[in-house]
């Protein structure tokens, strides 16, 4: 058998193994547990509310929430468990085994992967139960929705493991992607439309995936009368694709060849280096 596609398959149990074992792990569960009834919370309230002529609140927002969880648990959660686990040693004993970068990369995909669909279908039973309008994308919309997230989570899981691979401390690549992560969401209309905003930011917005997870939401769950509010007046689901894949082409060409350099530069007085770092914070 060739040894990457080996290794590939051992990541790929790795992956599945540790997504169990953080379903029994109370730091795993309070946190994924905690982000999403937060989300959830944020639908109750708005259940009653409606936008005069055009449908409800929640309706509305939920897409926007689906999106931002893509673009959450691609970037966010692959820098913060980079960055840690550069500090931790995990990538200085995955770089001692033969291709044992590439499993790890694997499990680590597969782990966030299944999170994030977790929390994808909480929140999705959760806006069924609250927003009844949601049945009416049927099985199509569904199937929309799962493919914008695994899209998405293509899009940037590769960038969120560039990130991580150069940040030296877990707090400075959690601050520095949630930097990220807010200013793209404040300018990409991921719970609005931006055809009202200037031109120059639409044109900005429409650069990076946030935008597009957005509007792919938006054209799986909403009635495509609000499309005439969209930027072309359209859901634009053939460009939606085409730059999600450009973003998944590119951050996969983009990610290994900097992975590699990072894991050619670990070493032992390295990971040292760091830890006393974090202890003198600590301290």
């Amino acid at each position: 058998m060739n040894p990457a596609l080996h290794v590939a398959r051992l990541g790929l149990s790795r992956g599945w193994i540790e997504f169990k074992i953080s379903l029994t792990t109370p730091q795993d569960i309070a946190f994924n547990v905690v982000s999403t009834v937060i989300l959830v919370v944020v639908l109750y309230f708005q259940r009653d509310a409606t936008i005069p002529g055009v449908t409800s609140l929640a309706m509305v927002t939920m897409p926007g929430i689906l999106g931002m969880l893509a673009a959450f648990n691609g970037l966010i959660g692959v820098v913060g468990m980079m960055s840690v686990e550069r500090e931790d040693g995990t990538l200085l004993r995955a770089k001692a085994v033969p291709q044992g970068m590439l499993g790890y990369l694997v499990g680590r995909v597969v782990l966030l992967t299944l999170q994030a669909m977790g929390s994808l279908v909480i929140m999705l039973v959760a806006g069924l139960v609250m927003v009844p309008e949601l049945a009416d994308a049927g099985v199509g919309g569904l199937l929309t929705v799962i493919g914008v997230t695994l899209l998405g989570l293509a899009a940037t899981m590769p960038l969120g493991a560039v990130i991580g691979s150069l940040i030296n401390s877990p707090q400075a690549g959690t601050g520095l992607s949630m930097l990220a992560v807010g200013g793209l969401t404040a300018i990409s209309g991921i719970f609005y439309p931006i055809s009202e905003l200037a031109g120059w930011v639409q044109g900005i917005a429409q650069a990076f995936p946030m935008y597009w997870l957005g509007l792919g939401m938006r054209s799986a769950l909403l009635p495509d009368s609000m499309a005439a509010v969209e930027i072309g007046g359209s859901w634009r689901p053939v460009e939606m694709l085409l730059v999600l894949m450009a973003w998944v082409v590119a951050s996969m060409l983009l990610a290994p060849p900097i992975l590699r350099r990072m894991a050619r530069r670990e070493s032992g007085s390295a990971m040292q280096e760091r830890r006393d770092r974090a202890m003198q914070r600590i301290g």
